[in-house]
């Protein structure tokens, strides 16, 4: 039976979408899902844009302000009035003083109801990347998918709190100077309005080409996050190889690919506001000529001629304002397209439904593999296929075979980190899938091959498997696992730092680190993909001694990479093209004639 969910929070009529197919909503769509996700942006949006009104009204006093200040002021029936000319003077300062602090308000009222919308956007993206499936996860290069979560993010924050802004004001003034320029002169009005109707009519068609540019340099900005940060984190191999020329040539690549579809967004854009910026200039030109011609016919007066031609400022302004602002909206929803689409993307591995929770008993945990079948998410190559098996409780399991025989799929169907396409997962005879994550992975821990730690100390990472621990809980982990010389031997003891990635330890020391946080966590399910694959002879035969101690009372399922550990073990799992093929103790086993006896015939020549 197939697990494969759709997100929850996916719109009725939408096709699910996934970290790789950037722009399958529409921008409708987009924004629609947007305003769900983030309902911070609407807060107080009410009062904020009454403020922006109030703010652009104080604008339009300049222009009436100069028509009076003419009018009745300079021109009036009785001559020059100096004292009308303070007056009106005056007010318009008032008037602009009080606009600068409105504008104040609304910048920050912006700027909060903003950040607030966008830091949950980040945390909403960021918790859905950790629900996705491991193999989901790896279907996306990792510095596209932090891109999502940062770039994207950011270019959403630029536009809300630059663009957006401009945009609502710019409407705003558009629709009182378009109701006081008719005020003055309908005709003038008529002549403003008519010049830009041929630019509203045709922006759609400008805006597409702009709207596609954008969404393609977003995706080049994952690309090269992703080749920035792969050559980064394996610059070690890098010079090991002498590889440095061809990585520069990738990230080069991708350098050139982003700086080319920049080019190309920029240039569109560049088209529409010049088409603005033509029809601007058009504008003024025509209100000074019709203006004039209305002047000698006495249809219009000095004064509103020249505040007609502050309006006129006031509604082409915005209006080019807007245009480019339009330009930068394609940006920002390129943006959060990727980010809706992140969100979109199927979890495969869900929450079970409340009326299905289940809690796991403690003690050992039984395990039963039921007509197990795995096929990687989005193609049809199927890694496991009719797999049964009983794990009993407190067992040592190991499961050999060769390389992509599905072993390590096996225990992450075990662990579950990924679901099955087929059959079911029994821990303690209930189905995984009825189990909260929290409580099954604080029961069941894996431990893989290559120990990821924390930027953070020795014993902070420890300390993650379980929060709270004291430095004497931590210390006595270490003891357990007859580490404590070792531990003893570091710089500063359990406070010396490991670094990004525990790079100041070499791989089997960070291995130890990682026994030692699997053993604090003190799991009913303790899975090991090889932990000690890492680690020098001696300190192999060390730990294989201290896990004898550690995995007692517990069942422990190892996937075996060393023949030495599935000849400690209780039972031996043989996987071989997808199924499991022999099951056994291992001296029984190396003697059947069977794949195991071949895979051990090799190994004892190997080490003899």
């Amino acid at each position: 039976m197939s697990t494969t969910t759709t997100n929850p929070g996916a719109k009725p009529g939408t096709a699910p979408t996934g970290p790789g197919t950037p722009g399958a909503l529409t921008q409708r769509g987009v924004l629609a899902q947007a305003r769900e996700l983030t309902p911070q942006f609407a807060e107080g949006l009410g009062v904020t844009l009454a403020i922006a009104a109030a703010t652009t009204i104080g604008k339009l006093v300049v222009p009436v302000a100069v028509q009076q200040t003419i009018d009745t002021g300079v021109l009036g029936p009785d001559g020059p009035n100096p004292g009308r000319v303070a007056l009106l003077c005056s007010i318009a300062a008032v008037v602009v003083a009080i606009t600068t602090v409105t504008a104040w308000v609304v910048n920050s009222r912006l700027f909060r109801s903003t950040e607030a919308g966008l830091a949950a956007l980040r945390v909403r993206a960021f918790r859905h990347v950790h629900d996705l499936a491991v193999l989901t996860q790896s279907g996306e290069r990792r510095g596209s998918l932090v891109s999502r979560v940062t770039s994207d993010v950011d270019t959403i924050s630029t536009f809300l709190q630059t663009g957006m802004l401009v945009l609502v004001l710019s409407l705003g003034q558009v629709v009182l100077a378009t109701a006081v320029m008719f005020v003055y002169s309908w005709q003038l009005a008529l002549v403003v309005i008519g010049c830009f109707v041929p630019l509203v009519i045709i922006r759609n068609k400008l805006q597409r080409p702009v709207a596609a540019a954008y969404r393609q340099v977003r995706v080049r900005m994952g690309e090269l996050l992703g080749a920035v940060s792969e050559t980064v984190v394996g610059a070690d191999v890098i010079r090991a190889h002498d590889a440095a020329s061809r990585s520069w040539r990738t990230v080069d690549a991708a350098v050139e690919a982003h700086r080319k579809q920049a080019v190309k967004a920029q240039v569109a854009t560049a088209t529409t506001f010049s088409t603005g910026v033509v029809v601007s200039g058009l504008v003024v030109a025509l209100v000074v000529v019709v203006g004039t011609l209305l002047g000698v016919d006495g249809d219009i007066t000095l004064g509103r001629l020249l505040a007609f031609l502050f309006l006129a400022q006031l509604w082409v302004g915005p209006v080019q304002a807007t245009t480019e602002v339009l330009n930068e909206l394609q940006n920002a929803l390129a943006g959060w397209r990727r980010v809706v689409d992140l969100i979109d993307t199927p979890v495969t591995v869900p929450e079970p439904p409340a009326d299905r929770v289940r809690e796991l008993p403690a003690g050992p945990v039984d395990v039963r593999v039921e007509d197990v079948a795995y096929t990687y998410p989005g193609t049809d190559k199927t890694v496991l296929t009719g797999v049964t098996l009983h794990l009993p409780a407190g067992s040592r399991t190991a499961v050999v075979g060769e390389t992509g025989s599905g072993k390590t799929t096996l225990a992450r169907l075990v662990t579950r980190l990924v679901d099955p396409a087929a059959g079911r997962v029994l821990l303690n005879g209930i189905d995984a899938r009825d189990l909260p994550s929290r409580e099954l992975h604080r029961r069941v821990v894996a431990v893989p091959q290559e120990g990821f730690l924390f930027d953070a100390t020795v014993g902070d990472n420890v300390r993650r498997g379980k929060p709270g621990a004291t430095d004497v809980d931590v210390r006595a982990a270490f003891a357990d696992l007859g580490l404590t010389a070792w531990l003893d031997g570091l710089p500063d003891g359990l406070d010396t730092p490991v670094g990004q990635r525990g790079e100041r330890l070499s791989a089997g020391e960070r291995q130890l680190v990682a026994l030692a946080r699997a053993h604090l966590a003190d799991p009913d399910l303790l899975v090991l993909d090889e932990a000690t694959s890492s680690v020098d002879p001696a300190t192999e035969v060390r730990l294989q001694r201290a896990l004898e101690g550690v995995l007692s009372g517990r069942t422990s399922v190892a996937i075996a990479h060393r023949l030495s550990t599935a000849e400690a073990a209780d039972v031996v799992v043989v996987v071989d093209s997808g199924r499991v093929v022999e099951v056994g103790p291992a001296v029984e086993l190396a003697h059947a004639g069977g794949p195991y006896s071949r895979l051990h015939a090799a190994w004892t020549a190997q080490h003899s």
